[in-house]
């Protein structure tokens, strides 16, 4: 069974950096395609960024310059620096694993329950 288990979100302050972490479990992790997607109050779902299984990422244009996503095989682990946030970035933070030949801007794929991050002077 799939398990994907995020951490590291809190509350700072714009300008500041954080760093998401997203803990798998119950499949091959260092073969599969990863994703980061949230949800900010009141809206839809939103892809954020993906990397592969050999480390090439992808990250949406909202982002892009002041996120990178990394993953450790290692660790089971799939990680998202989070740099310069602003008040646009509050939203719970999602990661997904992404099946084989799935898109990696998809954002119904399963995923864990999420941690919040608010950016809020």
């Amino acid at each position: 069974e799939v398990e994907l288990v995020e951490s590291g979100g809190a509350l700072v302050q714009p300008g500041e950096s954080l760093t998401l972490s997203c803990a798998a479990s119950g499949f091959t992790f260092n073969t599969s395609a990863m994703s980061w997607i949230r949800q900010a109050p009141g809206k839809g779902l939103e892809w954020v960024s993906a990397i592969n299984p050999i480390g090439i990422t992808y990250v949406a244009e909202s982002v892009k310059g002041r996120f990178t996503i990394s993953r450790d095989n290692a660790k089971n682990t799939v990680y998202l620096q989070m740099n310069s946030l602003k008040t646009d970035d509050t939203a719970v933070y999602y990661c997904s694993r992404i099946p084989p030949g799935g898109s990696a801007t998809f954002t119904g794929y399963s995923r864990g329950q999420g941690t919040p991050v608010t950016i809020s002077s």
